[in-house]
Parts: structure tokens; C-alpha cells; sequence
């Protein structure tokens, strides 16, 4: 069995590779199975097809984002304060902008997102409606605790997290340009500290 997992693994992670570069529908069994240093009709004593190596990486890193990130439906780590708040912030920054395969991953939804509903849908949900849901109840508690203005926390979130999705999406566009867009994620982040923080 372990030897059938670490196949697996192989695999998984060879079409990752490759569908993060050429996008899904261009890459083909064969091609995974060279890139896994294997012949390409063996795949099918791990996997039934293509389709169900692309169904396992989804659900391996839907639950890995979910446990390194935060989902907005589990439990998240409330900061004390407004500088927590930030400090939290970049570290699940550096996570989603440093982690190779996350990186893939979200290339892969990028490319996709406009041919598969699959996609399309973990789109709305990575890019957008995860990290405003979980910056809106940081920032309600915080509004409780007296450390955020009151405010709508919803239009807080948003404010908060949409200028950081946009200069992700550059980053990952023109990586050269890390330091110079973090310095920037960073400024505004201590510019939304200065307004709303109390």
C-alpha cells in the first residue's frame, strides 16, 4: 500500500506540474505518465483517468489551504489587536504566494476558471469569498473588542482585502516585482490600521 501511495504522490504531482503550466484539458495521460518516469497506460492501476488524478489533487489541496490558511467556516485564530491583525494577515500572505504547491494550484484555477465549472467556482471561493469571510469575522470581533472603529464589517473586509487579492494576482503574474508589490500590500495594510484602528 505505501508503495501504491508514493506512486500515487508521484503521479498526483506530475500532472499537477504540467496542468499548472499547459492548463488541464491540454495535457494528456501519457504525458503525466513520462513526466512520473512511467509508462502512460500504468496510470490506470493508481487512477481511473485524468479526471480522477485532477479530482484527488483538488481535494489534497482544499483540505491543505484549509488547514495552512483558514476556512471561513471553521474555526479561526481571532488576533488582540489591529497589529496581530496584520501580522496574521502576512503570514497567510507569505503562505499563498510561497507555497509551491498552492503556487500551482493557483495558476491551474487561473487558467481554467473560464472553461470549468470546477474551477470557475474555486475561483470565487480562494480568490474572493474565503478571505473576505474570514477578515469580516476577525474584524467584527475586533469591532467587539474595541480595537477596530464600528464599522460594517463586511465593507471593512472588502476594503481590507480586495487592493491584496489585485497585487497578488501581479505577483503572480511578474514575480520580479515581489518585493516592490509587498511594500506596497504592507502600506496599505498599516494605512487601514491608521483609519479604522482604534
Amino acid at each position: 500500500m505505501a508503495e501504491n501511495t508514493s506512486k500515487k504522490e508521484i503521479i498526483m504531482d506530475a500532472a499537477l506540474n504540467l496542468f499548472s503550466e499547459k492548463g488541464y484539458a491540454a495535457v494528456g495521460v501519457d504525458e503525466i505518465g513520462a513526466a512520473a518516469g512511467i509508462k502512460g497506460p500504468a496510470i490506470y492501476h493508481y487512477f481511473k483517468g485524468k479526471e480522477a488524478i485532477l479530482n484527488e489533487l483538488i481535494d489534497r489541496y482544499e483540505k491543505y489551504y484549509s488547514e495552512k490558511f483558514g476556512n471561513a467556516s471553521g474555526e479561526i485564530k481571532v488576533p488582540e489587536n489591529m497589529e496581530e491583525f496584520v501580522r496574521l494577515s502576512l503570514a497567510r500572505l507569505d503562505f499563498t504566494i510561497h507555497d509551491a504547491g498552492i503556487q500551482k494550484i493557483r495558476k491551474l484555477i487561473t487558467i481554467e476558471q473560464f472553461r470549468n465549472k470546477t474551477f470557475r467556482k474555486m475561483a470565487t471561493e480562494h480568490f474572493v469569498l474565503n478571505t473576505l469571510e474570514i477578515n469580516k469575522r476577525i474584524l467584527s470581533e475586533l469591532i467587539q473588542k474595541g480595537q477596530v472603529k464600528d464599522f460594517d464589517p463586511e465593507l471593512l473586509a472588502f476594503e481590507f482585502s480586495a487592493p491584496v487579492t489585485t497585487l497578488i494576482a501581479m505577483i503572480d503574474r511578474e514575480p520580479d516585482k515581489e518585493e516592490m508589490v509587498m511594500a506596497q500590500i504592507r502600506k496599505h495594510m498599516n494605512h487601514f490600521v491608521e483609519i479604522y484602528g482604534v
